[in-house]
This record gives C-alpha cells, sequence and structure tokens, in this order.
C-alpha cells in the first residue's frame, strides 16, 4: 500500500494508519490528555474478553466452562492479555496464562507488572512461557488461544520464547484469537519472516494498521475487529 493509498484509505468508516501513527496517538492520549496507561489497558482487555465471549458462543460453546490459554508477551500487549485473562477467568472460563520473562531483573514494565499482580490474585495461574510441558498440555485442551505476544512496537523475526510459543501454538491447530494483529506480522506490510501467528479473528486496538487490511495478509489475519478502548475521538482522524 502506497503513502498515497494509506492516506485515503479507510475500514470500516475509520482511517488505516501505520504503527508509528498509532503510536503517537497512544502518546498523546497519555502525554497530552492525561489518560492512564493502566486504564487503557484495563479498557482493552475488557473489550478482548468481550470478543472471546461472542467468539466462542459463535462456536457453540459458553464461556463458562471453556478453556482459554492466553499466551502474553513482556509488553503492553501481553498486559492487555493479562486483563483479559482476569476478565474471563472472572466470566467463569478455565483460563491459564503463559507470559514471557522480562528483559531486565524480575519485574515488567509497571502496568504490565500490575496486571500480572491482579490476574494471579484473580486465581488466574501464570505460568512462565518457556514452560514447553505445561504450555503444551494445556494448548491440547485448549477451546481457544488469546494471543497476547508481540504488539506494533516489534521488529524482526520473533526469536527465543516467543518463537518456541508460536510453534506451539500453531502444532495446536486451535483457533487464535489476536490482540492488536497475529503475533509476527508486520502491522505496516502484512508482511512475515516465518514465524507468526495465523489467527481466526483479530481485534486490533484504536486504529485498523495497514498491514492488517492488506490483502496477502487475510489469511493470517481472519475476520477483522476494531476496538474502541476509550481514546479522545479527535486523536482518531487524520
Amino acid at each position: 500500500m502506497t503513502s498515497k493509498e494509506l492516506l485515503s484509505a479507510t475500514y470500516q468508516g475509520l482511517p488505516v494508519v501505520t504503527a508509528e501513527r498509532m503510536r503517537e496517538v497512544d502518546r498523546q492520549a497519555t502525554a497530552q490528555r492525561g489518560l492512564k496507561v493502566i486504564d487503557l489497558m484495563e479498557n482493552a482487555g475488557r473489550a478482548v474478553a468481550s470478543e472471546v465471549g461472542v467468539f466462542l458462543g459463535l462456536r457453540g460453546r459458553e464461556l463458562r466452562g471453556s478453556r482459554i490459554a492466553v499466551c502474553c508477551g513482556r509488553g503492553a500487549n501481553g498486559g492487555d492479555g493479562l486483563v483479559a485473562a482476569r476478565i474471563l477467568k472472572e466470566g467463569g472460563a478455565d483460563v491459564r496464562a503463559f507470559i514471557c520473562a522480562p528483559r531486565q531483573g524480575d519485574r515488567y514494565p509497571a502496568p504490565v507488572q500490575a496486571n500480572l499482580e491482579r490476574a494471579q490474585a484473580a486465581g488466574v495461574p501464570v505460568f512462565p512461557a518457556d514452560d514447553d510441558a505445561a504450555l503444551q498440555a494445556w494448548l491440547a485442551q485448549a477451546d481457544v488461544i488469546l494471543d497476547g505476544l508481540l504488539g506494533t512496537g516489534s521488529s524482526g523475526k520473533p526469536a527465543g520464547a516467543v518463537h518456541k510459543v508460536i510453534h506451539a501454538m500453531t502444532c495446536s491447530q486451535k483457533p487464535v484469537v489476536a490482540i492488536d494483529l497475529p503475533s509476527g506480522i508486520h502491522p505496516d506490510t502484512g508482511d512475515h519472516r516465518g514465524v507468526f501467528v495465523t489467527a481466526s479473528l483479530t481485534l486490533t486496538i484504536g486504529l485498523p494498521k495497514c498491514g492488517l487490511v492488506a490483502a496477502h495478509a487475510r489469511r493470517y489475519v481472519g475476520e477483522l475487529k476494531v476496538l474502541d478502548i476509550g481514546f479522545p475521538k479527535d486523536l482518531l482522524v487524520p
């Protein structure tokens, strides 16, 4: 998609944006409008959890009693997943979360750390993403997988624990709901570098990203829905 095409592109009446533009919206919302990152994360996770319930219902399953695997990265995307895991647990689902280790020390960015603790306090079992035995055992039982590994800030080929988790998710052949974008799919181009998630449903945050509406990416994105998480409406226009 060229720059000229991008400027005129819309999806469901919303402008299609680059990852950089979406990050700028996020920055303006928090730095200039006073929204708190943790509140936006809460809104995102709740919206994701609601859509997971709809997704299960369309497949003839109730949320209560459904088995859900939530795979979380170490950044904001993982934080959204942890919120969703807590809300889904509170809704009666059997949820287990798997999270990649923090980059340094033993703590995540503050909003992610807070939501990790909230999820654990709500009774969500949380395992390290590199616990292969626990991950594979739960994926084998899961009715749906929630992909919260990588967001728009990621670049390059997924490696390490993320690579292993993506491989395990793919091998499970279970339906995947992706938060913001399928992990490993480039938000601006829709391309991948050989390690990626194929989603049945992608729940993108705030605005649709141009890579998600690219024709060649549709088979990885599945159905695309845009979630309103409370960004000021004037920030969402070109």
